[in-house]
């Protein structure tokens, strides 16, 4: 085996690297979380933790080393593909069923757990069911698969979405939408289209956060982290954007603030390592 390949062999095997000190470990997930898909705040030592299609109807409490602490099967919920998780300043949490890889489901749905549910054995979920108005076929055309999901936060009111995009060609764009946090069903609506880059494989959002100020949205995908500033909720006309390559090649779906300059991140296990939580400070 040559020189070159044997780097190449290192360099693969580090999967998240500690390159410049971007991401600092703090544990790992045991066998049966493999695919976190969502994570949020549960109280200052822990996080709520959820996994994607073909796992259970249930979210994880986890302390910051990755153990299970407490598993909460969700009742009147069902997971088709749960993507993402938001909570809102009185405690409720939001899981998002919008998982969409083939952009050909009609039944899209964010389930509402408020805060007294959570001590519940088995909490009961209520209904925000949406639809992308914008979506006349299911699947659309290549260059229109917009609506896959697996980003969103809450604002005043609010559930913010951002979607993952599969078009071919690739635009680069996710499209924002909005919905009431309140039970009942909703056309979304659009509120912007952001550009992030030109590479499908960097710049597919794969999770969201709003930092506790209000002035940073963290958007993560494959690899990166896209910070988004100088927007008004829910005014995205004057946006910026900052792109910070995490020097990361596992699979990272999951992202959420601690305070306005660290957020938490988790992968799922894929090939090169992962089934981790990670730390990661702003500049």
């Amino acid at each position: 085996m040559n020189r070159i390949v044997v780097l190449l062999l290192l360099i693969t095997a580090q999967g998240c690297a500690q390159n410049h000190g971007l991401l600092e470990p703090l544990g790992k997930f045991p066998k049966q979380l493999k695919e976190v898909s969502g994570i949020e705040i549960a109280d200052k030592s822990s996080f709520w933790v959820i996994e994607d299609s073909g796992n259970k109807d249930e979210i994880c409490k986890v302390d910051r080393s990755g153990k299970i602490k407490q598993t909460l099967k969700i009742d009147h919920a069902k997971n088709m593909d749960w993507e993402d998780l938001t909570i809102d300043v009185e405690g409720n949490l939001y899981i998002g069923d919008f998982g969409n890889n083939a952009n050909e489901r009609e039944d899209l749905v964010i389930y509402k757990i408020s805060k007294s549910q959570l001590d519940k054995k088995e909490p009961n979920a209520k209904k925000i069911k949406i639809s992308y108005p914008q979506q006349k076929d299911f699947p659309p055309k290549k260059d229109s698969l917009y609506y896959d999901t697996e980003g969103m936060l809450h604002w005043d009111g609010h559930l913010y979405i951002f979607t993952k995009n599969r078009t071919r060609p690739y635009s680069g764009k996710t499209l924002i939408y909005r919905v009431p946090d309140k039970e009942g069903e909703y056309k979304a609506e659009l509120l912007s289209s952001l550009f992030l880059c030109e590479d499908q494989n960097r710049c597919s959002v794969t999770s969201a956060d709003l930092s506790p100020d209000g002035k940073t949205i963290a958007l993560l995908t494959y690899g990166q982290l896209i910070l988004l500033r100088d927007f008004q909720l829910p005014d995205f006309s004057k946006v910026t954007t900052e792109i910070i390559d995490l020097q990361c090649t596992t699979q990272i779906e999951s992202v959420v603030f601690t305070d306005n300059n660290t957020v938490i991140i988790a992968d799922e296990q894929n090939n090169f390592g992962g089934r981790k939580l990670y730390q990661f400070t702003l500049d």
